[in-house]
C-alpha cells in the first residue's frame, strides 16, 4: 500500500482502539442503580463488551507503537528515536500526572469534590508529587504509557534479540514460557513485552506482509486469523491460571489485531478527518470525562432503569466530541500548553 494510506489505515486503527478504550471505563450500571438485580445484570453485559474491548484496544496499541518505532530502525537511529519519543511520549506523561495530581490535590480541599473523589485530602508534598509523576497515581489509565515509556527505553535490547530471525523466535517463546510459568518483573508487565516485541518483529522482518495492498487472500488470512481467536477464547486451555493467560495473550489478545489489519481493505477507508487524529489527547481526558458524566447522571437521575446502558454505549461519542472542541481551542488560544499536552503532534 501507499504510506498515504498506510498512515490513514493507522489513524483509523488506532481511532478505533482508542473508542474501545473509553467503553473499557464506562462502566455505571451499580452508580445508576445501586446494588440491585437489574444494576448486576447491566453490569455484566457492560463488563462483557468492555472485557472484549480491552482485548483488542490494549495489544493493537502496543502493536502499533511499536511498528512504527521500528519500522526502518537500526541501532544508528536510536537517537533520533529517543528524542522523538521525548517529546511525544515522557514529556507528556509527566506534564499529564503533575496536571492530574494538581486538580485532585485541589478538589480533595473543596467539600462536594471531596465527597465525589473519596480519597480524603491528598497532600501537597515534593515526594506525594513524585510519586503522582513517576507512578502516575492519580492518572490510573496512563499505565499503559508508563509501560510504553519503558519499552521504549529496552528497544535497542529488544532489537537485539528480534533482528535475527533465529534469536527472535527464541526470545519470542522465551516470553510466553516466562508467562506460563508465572515470572513476574519489578515495573515491565510480561504481555507488555510480548505484543511490543511482536510489533518490533513485524517492523524487521514482516514489512511486505504488513504493509501490502489489500486482496482476497490476505481477507482469507485475516478471517482464519480471527476465527481462531475466536475458537481459542471459546475453547478450553490447560486447567490452569498460567494457561488461561497463555490462551488469553496469544489465542485473543494477538491474533484479534493481527486479523483485524489483514481483513481491513485499506483502499476502502475515507481520508481520516481531524476528530479522528486527537487520540492521545482523547486518551488523557476520557477517563476524567467518563466519571464526570457518569457520577451527574447518576446524581441526577438515580433509579433509572434506562440510562445506564444508553449513556454507556454513547459515553464514546460525547468524549470524542468533547475532547475534539478542547483541542481546537488550545491549538487557537494556548499553542504552547497544547505543544505540552499533546506531545508535539
Amino acid at each position: 500500500m501507499e504510506e498515504k494510506q498506510f498512515r490513514n489505515k493507522i489513524t483509523f486503527f488506532t481511532f478505533f482502539y482508542s473508542i474501545l478504550v473509553i467503553w473499557v471505563h464506562s462502566y455505571n450500571a451499580v452508580l445508576f442503580l445501586g446494588d440491585t438485580p437489574l444494576s448486576f445484570r447491566m453490569d455484566r453485559v457492560e463488563r462483557f463488551w468492555g472485557n472484549v474491548a480491552v482485548q483488542i484496544a490494549v495489544p493493537g496499541f502496543f502493536l502499533i507503537s511499536s511498528y512504527l518505532f521500528f519500522r526502518g530502525f537500526s541501532l544508528e537511529m536510536l537517537a533520533v528515536k529517543w528524542k522523538s519519543r521525548l517529546r511525544s511520549v515522557l514529556l507528556p506523561y509527566v506534564v499529564w500526572n503533575f496536571l492530574y495530581y494538581l486538580g485532585y490535590a485541589a478538589g480533595s480541599r473543596i467539600p462536594v469534590l471531596s465527597d465525589v473523589i473519596g480519597k480524603g485530602e491528598i497532600p501537597l508534598t515534593l515526594l506525594e508529587m513524585g510519586k503522582a509523576i513517576l507512578f502516575h497515581s492519580y492518572n490510573y489509565v496512563f499505565w499503559y504509557l508508563q509501560q510504553l515509556i519503558l519499552l521504549i527505553l529496552l528497544a535497542p535490547v529488544i532489537y537485539v534479540f528480534i533482528k535475527e530471525r533465529c534469536a527472535a523466535g527464541l526470545f519470542l517463546m522465551g516470553i510466553l514460557t516466562a508467562l506460563y510459568v508465572g515470572v513476574s518483573l519489578p515495573l515491565l508487565n510480561l504481555d507488555a513485552l510480548f505484543y511490543y516485541s511482536v510489533g518490533a518483529f513485524a517492523a524487521v522482518h514482516g514489512k511486505k506482509a504488513v504493509e501490502s495492498s489489500w486482496n482476497r487472500k490476505r481477507c482469507g488470512l485475516g478471517a482464519v486469523i480471527l476465527l481462531s481467536a475466536f475458537l481459542m477464547k471459546a475453547g478450553s486451555f490447560p486447567a490452569s491460571i498460567q494457561g488461561e493467560i497463555l490462551r488469553s495473550v496469544v489465542g485473543v489478545r494477538l491474533l484479534f489485531p493481527l486479523g483485524l489489519w489483514l481483513i481491513v481493505p485499506e483502499s476502502r477507508l475515507a481520508e481520516g478527518k481531524e476528530w479522528m487524529k486527537q487520540n492521545f489527547l482523547l486518551y488523557a481526558v476520557h477517563f476524567a470525562l467518563v466519571r464526570l458524566m457518569n457520577k451527574t447522571g447518576a446524581f441526577l437521575f438515580f433509579g433509572n432503569p434506562f440510562l445506564p446502558l444508553a449513556l454507556f454505549l454513547f459515553l464514546p461519542v460525547f468524549c470524542v466530541i468533547l475532547s475534539y472542541e478542547m483541542s481546537r481551542f488550545l491549538r487557537r488560544f494556548l499553542p504552547g500548553l497544547w505543544f505540552l499536552l499533546n506531545g508535539g503532534r
